[in-house]
């Protein structure tokens, strides 16, 4: 087992003392990088880069190449899941993922059953251990799944939706048939980041993207009841250390006191909820991830700085806190705004953590 040179981002998340703030960004591997872009080019298209664990290990190293990042992150999408059940996954020029054959009605959702990981999934599992491999203890690296909530959403709409009146339409008038969807799904993650874990992921986290959709009594049932599920399911020890585990709620920041009663270790924020308060609302009992908005990267490096100050202030002295943005960077970032964010992280928080 090779030693890790950095693990502020693992202490972090356990609220141990490190030296300053760790940040890491969420698509950090992306479109944004012009590498990216020409390894994309080279496989082929998006799934093909997915399923090729060269070409995933090469994404998932390049930001770290770039910047000095405190986590990798697997190179990987939440829907390899409904894919490897048969849903036939494809992404449209513009227009994002589709499934040729969406879960809408009480037959499709009884034909579902986990899948075999390692036979359909065994091509993640092999970049994790890549990437393992490659990294030589330089930081850790982040396992991921989507949320049972938010694959379904995927699931039963076919494709991204605007109004979710299909996965809605079902949640509300064949709620027993929601159960059985989010169930199985729930099933699968709970193997799926295992064996992500025995792979060499040193940190989970689960993306609850479009948890915030729901209304309070729904995302309770629905969401936050099946992501409870998976955390009492997967593994916490691994190769002799605590595996930390990170919830993310997109838009869900009204329900922070139940999440962070779920045992999770960290809870992400989006940006639309003050980090200072989010601290005093959950105390001690997790670490908080998060949360510039995105859009702030297309302001300039001093506009960038100063936000990150403004966030470090607000969150105050002592660990616990993983610095990123409240969701992923966007596509038309300069890789140069990227750069100073990262910097300025370190640069300004190392006074906290005296």
């Amino acid at each position: 087992m090779t030693k890790l040179k950095n693990d502020r981002f693992l202490r972090a998340l356990l609220k141990q003392p490190v030296d300053v703030t760790p940040v890491w960004m969420m698509r950090q591997a992306g479109r944004y990088l012009p590498e990216y872009r020409a390894t994309r080019q080279k496989a082929g298209d998006f799934m093909a880069l997915c399923k090729n664990p060269e070409y995933a290990t090469e994404v998932t190293i390049q930001p770290l190449d770039r910047f000095e990042l405190d986590a990798a992150i697997l190179f990987s999408d939440i829907l390899t899941i409904p894919d490897a059940m048969g849903l036939g996954l494809y992404f449209s020029e513009g227009e994002g993922p589709r499934f040729k054959n969406p879960v809408q009605d009480k037959a499709a959702i009884d034909k579902l059953s986990v899948p075999d990981i390692g036979a359909e999934l065994g091509y993640v599992m092999d970049a994790v251990s890549m990437i393992r491999k490659e990294l030589d203890g330089r930081v850790p690296l982040i396992g991921f799944t989507g949320s049972p909530w938010t694959l379904a959403t995927y699931m039963v709409e076919g494709s991204s939706s605007k109004d979710y009146a299909k996965v809605k339409g079902m949640l509300y008038d064949q709620p027993e048939q929601m159960h059985a969807l989010l169930d199985v799904l729930a099933r699968t993650i709970i193997e799926y980041l295992n064996a992500q874990i025995e792979a060499g992921a040193q940190a989970v986290m689960i993306f609850d993207t479009w948890g915030g959709v729901l209304t309070t009594r729904d995302y309770k049932e629905f969401s936050l009841r099946y992501m409870q599920q998976i955390i009492d399911g997967v593994k916490r020890e691994h190769e002799g250390r605590r595996i930390p585990l990170v919830m993310f709620s997109k838009g869900g920041s009204q329900w922070l006191e139940a999440q962070a009663e779920t045992g999770a270790d960290a809870l992400g924020l989006d940006w639309t909820l003050d980090i200072g308060l989010a601290r005093a609302r959950v105390g001690d009992k997790v670490a908080l991830q998060g949360n510039m908005d995105p859009c702030v990267l297309y302001a300039s490096p001093e506009r960038i700085r100063q936000e990150v100050a403004g966030i470090l202030e607000s969150y105050g002295a002592g660990s616990g806190h993983v610095f990123n943005l409240g969701h992923g960077i966007h596509q038309h970032v300069n890789p140069e705004h990227a750069r100073a964010f990262v910097d300025a992280v370190h640069e300004l928080s190392a006074p906290y953590h005296k």
